[in-house]
């Protein structure tokens, strides 16, 4: 893996962020201090990183300030020695932030145990402080030219605290190890939007399954209003690139181990223990995450259903231990107790034990021999970001002779497809599957293995690291691109001053401009967008200049757009897109009279598809209706959208004077006459104009764009590929734009 990330780095470093440091200090009674390499996928499958000088890794020690004492200095510059960058935490931020926010409330939230999280405050300041801590660390390690990427629930705050001190060319990756829950969930926390607009700091944003993904774009799409296309989402002016990227294990590394001669003698020590019972095998740490006391209940109901296995398989289930002085924590682990007592006293003999519970840390070669050695591996969280423990065992396990079963709650199990998958609360579905893996004949389980095994070790940690740190950089050599031509197009600076000159020696101007996202943000429901004493104003002023007209060409209806803007002064305006025209003081039909009977039928039909689809809403207009779906879930909304295009297409195909519009969560059927082109041009063909200028942003203003005379100013607001000569950011800076229009 070195050679690849040096050679994808070429003279950049990589700068690694995590809450946890690859190494554990450990400071003993005598004062002597200790390193242990840490545990866990991530460390395991970056150390060589480390090792080779291609990374630096920023993180927390594992000790508090206050137990490193006088020492913390020493242990500091020891840590530095091997490349790794130490974030100082006193026991108030590590009970705060740790603890708190990570542990009790992002923790059980994102795993859907919302009744378990916490919502305090004061574990939020924490959470906030320590991510800003995290910041000032990584700035003081930051060289320039390095490439950052952090890691994981504890730190979302961090791509963006680093983005605003660091500007938009540094490369920065986020890489989540958890679930990203549905919206629905994820709602729930008080500070969701300050979370989503942390993590779209990053440049590259990346997920263990598509799943996850898409709850992410959902969010950003409800709490922001927010589209993506194709995975992309524009924030600022920044593109932002969400992707999946299922984590890999250093297959070739435990496969080597699992085959030492070490590992093996372990191996036949076990298997002459036990003798000739099968072993069904599972082992996490104690939480309440991983489905324990099911797992155990799912095994008793294989030994009560067929009990042909009693006497023959044995389950050894080892639990690490975690957190036991927290009282839930302490609850659980009675509870385990209780069940394995449970079991033993109703199944046991004197030459067999049904359950050997192991509750302590297991040495690697240990762990390897019991990998190798089970016929069948457990693998069944109620809820897990990726579970790695599943695809060490099919690395580990040596000769294809075992079968993984897994719960649908991992994330593996969307990539691990060849394993058996359950429902971990089905504990007669998993002593069936329990009973089909112990039967399964050799033919099938080889085969399985063998599939799995070609699937792991293909997409290791090593190719996971590669294929995250190459997307990155090269998103970041699009994104620059697209940041340049933006700065080159963008209507500020030289450019501005070079359109009000222009306005300033014009003879006769004609300014068109949209309403709904142009002049006024886009809003949950159109009744909300009312324009302000100051946009009003600012209107008035224009159209108030000799020779200048001002017209609102918006796809709003008459009666709408008057409630909105009916007392500006000057001002001229096109509603339905030019259905009705408001000149000189007075409203006049835009188009000839029309047979408008199919908008009984098209109101059937969006009825029908408003009944079935909660959150949507029909508008009826003279010459059109539209159907909304903005506050619809995104993928049910985008199914229906779809369904309903579909059926709009073969009425539309007997209709020849309609025409559907696709526009911004929202599907209208209106006369095809009415657009914004044909609107303009009832203003272009009374007069002539040597200043035109019109701003929008979505796609009937982009007919617009496209039928004006050259030399017209065109701008569309908001980011994305426009027929626009320039663009804003947003309705603010349009505003700006208008105002040194008003003053000149």
């Amino acid at each position: 893996m070195s050679s690849n990330i040096s050679y994808l780095l070429g003279t950049s470093r990589l700068l690694l962020v995590s809450n946890r440091l690859p190494f554990t200090v450990k400071v003993d009674q005598k004062g002597q201090v200790s390193l242990a390499p840490s545990t866990g996928g991530l460390a395991t499958g970056m150390r060589p990183l480390l090792e080779s000088g291609l990374a630096t890794w920023v993180g927390w020690p594992g000790i508090s300030e206050e137990a490193a004492g006088n020492l913390r200095d020493s242990i500091s510059k020891t840590l530095r020695l091997r490349g790794v960058v130490p974030v100082w935490l006193n026991s108030r931020e590590i009970e705060g932030y740790y603890e708190g926010f990570c542990n009790s409330t992002i923790w059980p939230l994102f795993h859907y145990f919302v009744e378990r999280a916490a919502y305090d405050e004061d574990y939020w300041r924490w959470y906030v402080e320590v991510n800003r801590k995290f910041a000032d660390v990584v700035l003081q390690a930051y060289r320039r030219g390095d490439v950052i990427w952090v890691h994981d629930y504890h730190l979302m705050l961090l791509p963006s605290l680093l983005r605003e001190r660091l500007g938009d060319d540094v490369p920065i990756g986020f890489f989540l190890h958890i679930p990203f829950p549905s919206f629905e969930v994820f709602r729930q926390l008080p500070w969701r939007e300050d979370i989503i607009r942390g993590l779209l700091g990053a440049d590259l944003i990346g997920f263990h399954t598509y799943d996850y993904m898409n709850y992410f774009l959902e969010s950003v799409r409800r709490l922001l209003g927010i589209e993506h296309y194709l995975g992309e989402l524009k924030y600022g002016e920044r593109s932002v690139k969400v992707d999946v990227f299922p984590m890999g294990i250093d297959f070739g590394g435990i496969r080597a181990a699992a085959m030492g001669e070490a590992v093996a003698a372990k191996y036949n020590e076990l298997r002459k223990k036990l003798g000739d019972v099968k072993v069904i095998f599972s082992i996490d740490r104690l939480d309440y995450t991983k489905g324990l006391p099911e797992r155990l209940r799912a095994f008793k109901r294989l030994l009560e259903k067929y009990p042909e296995y009693r006497g023959k398989v044995s389950y050894i289930f080892v639990v690490s231990p975690s957190r036991e002085r927290v009282e839930e924590y302490a609850r659980l682990k009675r509870e385990i107790n209780e069940l394995v007592s449970e079991i033993n006293g109703q199944f046991s003999t004197l030459e067999w034990t049904p359950v050997i519970y192991i509750r302590r840390f297991i040495p690697e070669e240990e762990l390897l021999a019991l990998y190798r050695l089970a016929n069948v591996a457990l693998i069944t969280p109620l809820r897990d970001g990726m579970n790695l423990v599943a695809k060490e065992y099919i690395a580990a396990n040596v000769g294809h002779n075992g079968v993984l079963i897994i719960s649908e709650g991992a994330g593996a199990s969307s990539d691990l497809v060849e394993a058996i998958v359950v429902n971990p609360n089905d504990y007669d579905g998993v002593a069936d599957a329990l009973k089909r893996a112990l039967d399964m004949s050799d033919y099938e389980r080889e085969n399985r293995m063998a599939s799995l095994e070609s699937r792991v070790s293909s997409y290791d940690v090593n190719a996971w690291s590669y294929d995250f740190v190459s997307t990155l950089l090269s998103f970041k050599k699009t994104q620059a691109a697209e940041i340049e031509e933006a700065r080159t197009r963008r209507l500020s600076g030289v450019q501005l001053t070079m359109v009000v000159s222009s306005f300033i020696a014009s003879r006769s101007r004609i300014l068109f401009l949209d309403y709904d996202g142009t002049l006024v943000p886009l809003t949950q429901f159109s009744w909300m967008a009312r324009p302000d004493e100051e946009l009003k104003g600012l209107l008035s002023r224009i159209a108030s200049k000799p020779n200048t007209k001002v017209v609102i060409v918006t796809t709003r209806s008459r009666a709408s757009i008057e409630s909105m803007l009916g007392d500006v002064k000057g001002i001229e305006i096109a509603a339905e897109n030019g259905g009705w025209l408001y000149i000189d003081g007075k409203w006049s039909q835009g188009v000839a009279a029309s047979d408008l009977s199919w908008k009984q039928e098209v109101m059937k039909i969006f009825t029908s598809f408003t009944k079935r689809t909660p959150g949507s809403y029909v508008e009826e207009k003279d010459f059109s209706i539209v159907w909304h779906y903005r506050n619809v879930p995104s993928e049910l909304g985008e199914a229906r959208s779809n369904e309903l295009m579909d059926l709009l297409s073969r009425f539309i195909a007997v209709h020849p004077n309609l025409a559907v519009v696709r526009g911004p969560m929202s599907i209208e059927v209106r006369l095809a006459e009415l657009t914004k082109a044909r609107a303009a041009l009832n203003w272009l063909s009374r007069g002539s104009y040597d200043f035109i200028f019109a701003a929008g942003d979505s796609g009937d203003d982009e007919d617009l764009f496209a039928s004006l005379p050259q030399g017209a100013i065109t701008v569309k607001v908001g980011y994305g590929p426009s027929k626009a000569r320039y663009y804003v950011a947003s309705p603010q800076e349009l505003r700006e734009v208008l105002l040194r229009l008003a003053e000149s």
